[in-house]
């Protein structure tokens, strides 16, 4: 059956198929992916942005407004460079059919063909050899062999071989595709897209079609060694904002001073951007200045590569950023990281990313309404497990307490779900958090690294939990009371009697005032006095010291416990912002692990 036109509904069932041809093919584009880094999430990313359209957007006869409904979906949905790309084609194409209900194969091809440089434009340095290159291919294929067939689906099969030809050339256009054997991760994947549509056009591919679509992969290897090019920054990072008139130019130039591989896509209203950084934490608080976001993540694509290609055990040990522990730390043992988020007037920051500790007390001079934490959706989580248990034989996550956050309940929720897959993954609930849980998660990467298997550590770390402490030295009530974990009442009779609370947490993770003074001097002797009542029971076999913003405290108690103990603490370090909230500043912990029995 010959197609003469295409509404909204059309073109929606059409992005499903391409979709889930995608989705199909998702491992096998991790696999390739050298290009910009060899992180090995082309292929999620690519299918997750056309998950969120497929998911997100309801279907209308009327052309224009499905795809400003595709487009909008794909900006709050895009993934990756792959997915940032496509999306701002889709957010071009909607564009270019404002006020058509319906349009002729040879009108489609008109306002495709101007679509494309939309994507151009939103890359600040594009390169061909890409998903680009393989789109304007396609896109010029496509009107082309308009003038001479007004059959959607047979142009559309005709101009596929013209993108697969395209695709073919790509390690020719870039040495990294050909040192490494591999055609573009992102290109392929917009192939793949294609030939969804394709096959959805034709009521099912034929053996030829197939053997066609499948011939680059018999081509060309998959990755194994480490292959790509080298990282010129750490952190791939993107957002999603909002406002009534976003600065696009001023954006673009501030993220280009900040870091590469920058893409901006979207509108004064709504802005999605990418870029490879350093320093997010100084894009994301600098751009929160511009507007509200909606929506921030980035990984850690250091930690991907080790993934990848590094890997020191078969057993992934992972943590939320509620424990504090150094990044160097987390960096020597391959520790894998689950962000928190600290809202700020609206906007979702991601706990020790994109807001450092020690930023939240410059926010609090700025802020209207005192930030709340929240902890990762179900989906985030389930995407962050999937990753590690895609990579290692079995993934371990040392979660904070169930008691003080729904993040364990939530990171469990995602492990069963993975695990009826016959993935191993196991959720531990430390019953702590802060300080002593970073000090059980060091003590967890070094009993992996002396070759504790999945089973055995878990083992030890139920040992290991009852005999892990924290104990708090709260410098004032202000931030208990402004976090609502204290009534205004009762901090204003501890602001009038100048207490001094020692918080800790009980057996079963719960928070509990241990004891108070009346001036931090008498605090901290008093910490001093636990910890030495403790080493004597049963020696305290390894310590940590944490605080907010209180160098000079934390100094004094590295030397006084150093003295004390006899050997230093394994590491001083700022808390994070999400636990800042509640300890306030000037706030010092210290948690100590005693002998193993």
């Amino acid at each position: 059956m010959k197609i003469r036109y295409v509404d909204g509904r059309r073109v929606y069932y059409a992005l499903q198929a391409g979709a889930s041809q995608v989705t199909r093919n998702r491992e096998q584009l991790n696999k390739i992916n050298v290009f910009p880094v060899a992180d090995g999430d082309t292929g999620s990313n690519l299918a997750l942005t056309l998950r969120h359209i497929v998911d997100e957007v309801t279907p209308k006869a009327d052309l224009a407004s499905t795809f400003e409904s595709i487009a909008a979906a794909s900006l709050a949905g895009a993934r990756g460079n792959s997915g940032m790309i496509l999306a701002q084609l889709l957010n071009g194409l909607a564009f270019e059919l404002r006020g058509e209900r319906c349009v002729t194969a040879s009108a489609f091809s008109a306002k495709l063909v101007r679509a494309v440089p939309h994507a151009y434009e939103a890359v600040s340095r594009p390169v061909e050899g890409t998903m680009l290159t393989v789109i304007r291919a396609w896109a010029e294929a496509f009107h082309d062999l308009c003038r001479t067939s007004k059959d959607f689906a047979e142009v559309l099969v005709q101009s596929l071989e013209q993108a697969r030809e395209s695709l073919r050339r790509t390690p020719q256009q870039l040495d990294v595709l050909r040192r490494a054997s591999v055609v573009d991760s992102g290109a392929q994947g917009f192939v793949h897209f294609l030939e969804g549509i394709a096959g959805l056009l034709q009521g099912g591919r034929s053996r030829t079609e197939l053997e066609l679509g499948e011939r680059v992969y018999l081509e060309t290897t998959a990755v194994e060694g480490e292959v790509g090019t080298e990282l010129t920054a750490r952190y791939c990072a993107e957002g999603y904002m909002c406002g009534e008139h976003l600065r696009v130019d001023s954006i673009r130039k501030f993220l280009e001073e900040e870091g590469d591989s920058v893409i901006v896509a979207g509108n004064p209203e709504r802005v999605r951007f990418h870029l490879h950084t350093d320093r997010p934490e100084k894009v994301f608080t600098e751009l929160w200045r511009f507007g509200t976001f909606l929506q921030q993540k980035v990984d850690d694509m250091q930690r991907q590569q080790d993934t990848l290609y590094r890997r020191r055990s078969p057993v992934a040990l992972a943590t939320d950023s509620i424990a504090d522990i150094p990044r160097d730390v987390l960096d020597r043992h391959q520790i894998h990281l689950l962000p928190l988020q600290v809202i700020v007037d609206g906007s979702p920051f991601l706990d020790r990313i994109t807001l450092a500790p020690g930023q939240l007390f410059s926010f609090l001079k700025e802020v209207k309404e005192y930030p709340t934490s929240s902890q990762p959706t179900v989906q985030q989580a389930r995407e962050w497990l999937e990753f590690l248990a895609a990579h290692y034989d079995s993934v371990i996550v040392l979660a904070v307490s169930g008691h003080i956050s729904g993040t364990y309940r939530t990171l469990q929720q995602a492990a069963e779900n993975l695990n009826q897959e016959e993935r191993r993954i196991t959720v531990v609930d430390t019953r702590l958090n802060s300080a002593a849980q970073g000090l059980l998660v060091l003590t967890a990467a070094e009993a992996i690294e002396a070759g504790a298997g999945h089973e055995e550590l878990l083992s030890m770390l139920n040992r290991w939990i009852p005999q892990t402490r924290i104990f708090v030295s709260v410098a004032t009530f202000e931030y208990m009371v402004r976090g609502g974990r204290v009534s205004p009442l009762k901090g204003k009779l501890g602001r009038w009697l100048n207490l001094k609370p020692i918080v800790s947490l009980d057996e079963q993770g719960k928070g509990i005032a241990f004891d108070k003074a009346f001036s931090q001097r008498a605090n901290t002797k008093k910490i001093m006095s636990i910890v030495a009542q403790l080493h004597e029971k049963s020696p305290v076999e390894k310590y940590c010291i944490v605080h907010a913003d209180a160098a000079d405290k934390a100094q004094e108690y590295e030397r006084r416990l150093t003295s004390l103990l006899g050997k230093p603490p394994e590491y001083t370090t700022e808390i994070s912002p999400i636990v800042a909230l509640n300890a306030g500043r000037g706030a010092v912990a210290v948690s100590v692990m005693q002998r193993d029995a």
